[in-house]
């Protein structure tokens, strides 16, 4: 549990609210959410960089409460905002995080040689970082997060901000470092295609409880049938009583959900259940703008069991 005192509001801001996960050694755990689901705030509790007001947490073996210089030892962190200093060399910042965890020499010397060739930043290592694009700041990041071989790295939404071509080469490296090196990664991120693309097993978290937990075929494997997305004209009645009672009428229609004018149901075969589906809706007096027929998505997932869709809940403030 974790909450934040704000100014006005008595009761704080609850943050978590009773979530628990559990990340086998080696894998890319992905922590997916939208904005203000208690990402971040679950990352700075098991890093040591907060207290959680109840709860018990232990990484790598290491209880985070009781033994914080053990567990920072044991993991890399990278932020959502870079921790590079942007007035030193990219070789300076390596060096410099080598000696905080006691590394020195030629130890120390060959393991940032290393890290630059590997992240493809050997022609920029005499730069300023605050030379470096976006992409290269990130790879760095990365670079200084792995400096003292921790055994569990944490990447809080790693690749915002980032261009496609930027964002498409931190996946790939990302992939390998799980599966060259046997690292455990637990990764926090909004974006659900890169928590499909990258996370071995899943957690998807909402209002700091966790709604849902497996790989994510898993997940997606159990929304049975296509996904079917309706845009109406206008919204129905604040009830939407009407729409779901003309979509409960057609057969293999299931798992109706309405959001303002978007309709979302579930069918058997989507293609042939279009035609009944906005015959329904205009009986109803809900004619339809547009519609979309889709397999299970990772949104799909979140929609139902937050009742919500995921572009909705990132312009929830709590």
């Amino acid at each position: 549990m974790k909450t934040y005192q704000v100014k006005g509001r008595p009761e704080g801001v609850r943050a978590l609210d009773g979530l628990s996960i559990s990340v086998e050694p080696g894998i890319v755990f992905g922590l997916l959410g939208p904005n203000g689901a208690g990402k971040s705030t679950t990352v700075k509790i098991l890093t040591t960089l907060a207290a959680a007001d109840s709860g018990h947490a232990t990484v790598a073996g290491h209880d985070v409460a009781g033994d914080p210089a053990r567990v920072r030892r044991s993991i890399g962190v990278v932020a959502q905002r870079s921790g590079a200093d942007p007035v030193a060399t990219g070789r300076e910042n390596l060096l410099l995080q080598g000696r905080l965890y006691g590394m020195r020499g030629q130890e120390l010397n060959r393991r940032a040689d290393e890290l630059l060739d590997r992240f493809d930043l050997t022609d920029a290592a005499k730069r300023q970082v605050k030379t470096y694009s976006g992409g290269m700041q990130r790879r760095l990041d990365v670079a200084i997060g792995l400096v003292h071989r921790p055994e569990v790295l944490f990447l809080d939404e790693p690749t915002t901000g980032l261009d496609p071509e930027a964002r498409t080469a931190m996946w790939e490296e990302i992939g390998r470092l799980a599966g060259d090196e046997g690292l455990t990664i637990l990764l926090t991120t909004h974006y659900l295609d890169e928590a499909d693309r990258l996370s071995g097993r899943l957690a998807i978290v909402d209002r700091g409880r966790v709604v849902a937990e497996g790989t994510p075929d898993e997940l997606k494997g159990e929304l049975h049938g296509d996904a079917v997305h309706v845009d109406l004209v206008q919204p129905p009645p604040a009830d939407g009583l009407s729409v779901y009672e003309a979509l409960g009428r057609v057969p293999g229609v299931r798992e109706i959900a309405v959001d303002g004018r978007r309709v979302s149901a579930r069918a058997d075969d989507g293609a042939a259940a279009v035609p009944a589906v906005l015959a329904a809706l205009d009986q109803a007096g809900s004619p339809v703008a547009a519609v979309t027929v889709a397999r299970p998505s990772l949104d799909d997932v979140y929609l139902r069991y937050a009742g919500r869709s995921f572009a909705d809940a990132e312009g929830v403030t709590r």
